[in-house]
């Protein structure tokens, strides 16, 4: 069903595209087109429709995305605007939304599902990758729950920004193609005041490699649907894992093994550049290890664990920043429970599970180190990693712009602590008014690290530099977003 590798290596405007169906073909599903909310047992997926929307217009692109995927967005952008919201099918283009349930704020939430997310199919790019088109906001689902399915400009321009700075800061993420306007004002009570105002719709095509996350596995092991959940697990080993060889028990443990790593690798990559996702729900995590579904993120500026930008989670700060790596474990207990009947013992997961601390905290213990220029951290690393978060909050020190400042200090002329604390100044945000005492404890780890630098041996340049490729200038500052 898909294109020939010659024909797809040809640049293709958007009206030539062509797209197969892999994920819908493969699996079992829902054909009857029915968009009304309701349970969907037995089905990994179910045919949709994006609905016809008055006046359609291209608003932004990646061009860099459409160059990989062999598109030529610019050639005809009235026709970009009419596929990318999906009022002019792609060839053997058969539109689809996801069943999937999960975990929310901790608890099992049953059937979820993609609400507002219609996948048109897949493309293959020139390098021989497959490539997942999905649009967002582009109409109801039965996954919708009463909902319009529809997405805002507000949003839209929040996650075409954040996914495309997420690729570029170097962050395993889904990618954003283009940002269209449909045309249709959609309603939103944008503070749930009951202050219904009217906001101009849009549409985020978005790409992926796969879209399947933990909640896929958890609906069908909650309704004991045990055929869907081989099939889809042999699935995503073929099409996301096949380096594993061929799918079946003998493989399973190894593909869960390589989902915990690189669930590991995303979030010390979250970690290192502040980034806060704030809805890490099960149906949020992607099996593949990538971000997913870019709602109330936010960056840290001042340091603060505790920090949300979730209003919803202000009491209880489950997804704070601090908690994410825990979370992520926590949600990969949840994707093991889903996968215990396929194993029919708990043995194999445990030992997986059980290998956590052994990947994490040496990934997390070198992401520390890469920022601060520390060559071959060990454990006794530790304490002067642990030690800078809490001064750093104490001093109310941006995340982002300490980093940067601290990688200008030369440590090979052995400044002092008054000198070093000039060059992080900029960082505090109230420098004139830091406490003695912390601005002393400051001074002291400056010494420490200084220290710990200079017995790298690296010089100067080359330890900044190290530090400039870990460590962003630029963020994507909440006040802008």
């Amino acid at each position: 069903m898909l294109e020939t590798a010659a024909t797809q290596h040809a640049l293709r405007t958007a009206d030539q595209l062509s797209l197969g169906d892999h994920y819908r073909s493969a699996l079992p599903g829902d054909d009857s087109g029915h968009t009304g909310s309701r349970q969907v047992p037995q089905a990994t997926w179910s045919a949709v429709a994006p609905v016809e929307f008055a006046k359609p217009s291209l608003v932004a692109w990646s061009a860099e995305l459409a160059a990989t995927l062999g598109l030529d967005i610019a050639g005809d952008k009235a026709a970009a605007a009419s596929v990318f919201t999906g009022q002019q099918l792609a060839d053997n283009s058969q539109p689809f939304a996801m069943r999937y349930g999960g975990h929310q704020f901790g608890n099992w939430a049953g059937q979820l599902g993609d609400g507002r997310a219609i996948t048109l199919g897949e493309i293959t790019a020139p390098d021989e990758q497959h490539w997942t088109l999905q649009l967002k906001g582009a109409g109801p689902t039965p996954y919708s729950r009463g909902a319009d399915g529809m997405a805002v400009l507000r949003s839209s321009v929040r996650e075409f920004m954040c996914s495309e700075a997420m690729f570029h800061l170097g962050i395993p993420t889904t990618r954003a193609l283009t940002l269209c306007l449909t045309g249709n004002n959609v309603n939103r009570d944008v503070f749930y005041d009951g202050n219904v105002v009217a906001e101009q719709g849009a549409i985020v095509c978005r790409a992926a490699h796969s879209f399947v996350r933990f909640g896929n596995f958890e609906i069908h092991a909650a309704h004991q649907e045990l055929d869907q959940l081989r099939a889809l697990t042999d699935y995503v080993i073929a099409r996301d894992y096949p380096h594993l060889g061929k799918p079946g028990p003998d493989t399973w443990q190894q593909w869960f093994a390589e989902v915990l790593q690189r669930t590991i690798t995303l979030v010390c990559h979250w970690q290192r550049v502040g980034f806060v996702h704030a809805v890490m729900n099960t149906d949020n995590m992607s099996i593949t290890g990538h971000t997913i579904d870019y709602g109330p993120y936010g960056w840290l500026e001042e340091y603060d664990p505790r920090w949300t930008p979730n209003y919803i989670d202000n009491e209880g700060r489950r997804y704070s920043y601090g908690n994410q790596p825990e979370i992520c474990r926590w949600n990969l207990y949840r994707l093991a429970n889903a996968l215990v009947p396929l194993f029919g013992e708990t043995k194999p997961l445990e030992e997986v599970l059980d290998s956590w601390s052994s990947i994490h905290d040496p990934l997390w213990r070198q992401t520390q180190a890469d920022k601060l220029g520390v060559a071959d951290p060990d454990t006794t690393d530790d304490a002067l990693f642990n030690e800078l978060r809490q001064l750093m909050q104490h001093a109310r020190a941006d995340y982002t712009v300490f980093f940067r400042c601290l990688a200008t200090i030369n440590c090979s002329q052995q400044p002092d602590a008054k000198a070093m604390l000039s060059s992080i100044t900029p960082a505090l945000y109230d420098a004139d008014q830091l406490q003695t005492e912390v601005r002393e404890q400051l001074g002291q780890w400056l010494l420490g690290w200084r220290d710990r630098a200079n017995r790298d041996g690296r010089s100067d340049p080359i330890r900044s530099d190290a530090m400039n490729a870990c460590n962003p200038a630029y963020v994507l500052r909440n006040y802008l977003a």
